[in-house]
């Protein structure tokens, strides 16, 4: 799989927190995202302790900053629910700046996440949950080799109905753009 976009991932600070609170502002982006059913969904200083809390790692995610190669900041990636026992952990994606849809740039922060996960947690599957009816995302998540586990049946609770979601997953031996050891 080839994608042409380059990203860098890199640690959280407060000061994306203005970015992703204008992102979240936009209801396109945050259609698929699972945030309170409230406008704005989160307010600038719920948006930085937020933030504050991935930095200080007390709130069970493993966040980062998608960059652009231009150091652009335009998303986030993370992985959460993780479950070290098992070795596995859900991933989470959102391209926050519109301008970067379906230019390859999602595909790329994926595949670094991933590669962080595999090697510096160990871990053996990196699993997901996506909205049946997000099309664009569910063909993204194939090409970086997810493969369906099964529908998560009225999973989600989106404008007070709720929607069936596709559980995803990649195990660390499926992932090819892991270097082998």
């Amino acid at each position: 799989m080839k994608t042409t976009a380059y990203v860098t991932l890199r640690e959280l600070t407060l000061d994306d927190a203005e970015d992703r609170y204008h992102w979240c502002l936009d209801q396109e982006v945050t259609k698929h995202l699972n945030m309170p059913e409230k406008y704005p969904p989160f307010s600038l200083e719920e948006t930085r302790a937020w933030i504050d809390m991935c930095i200080s790692k007390t709130n069970g995610y493993e966040q980062k900053a998608i960059m652009t190669g231009e150091g652009k900041h335009i998303g986030w990636i993370d992985l959460k629910n993780i479950d070290r026992l098992n070795k596995h952990a859900e991933l989470g994606i959102a391209i926050g700046d519109k301008n970067y849809w379906g230019k390859g740039y999602g595909l790329a922060a994926m595949r670094e996440m991933l590669q962080w996960g595999f090697k510096e947690l160990g871990l053996n599957k990196i699993w997901l949950r996506v909205e049946i009816d997000n099309e664009k995302a569910i063909n993204s998540y194939r090409k970086m080799g997810y493969v369906e586990e099964g529908t998560l049946r009225q999973d989600r609770l989106r404008n007070g109905e709720f929607v069936d979601r596709l559980r995803m997953s990649i195990l660390r031996e499926e992932f090819v753009n892991e270097p082998k050891v």
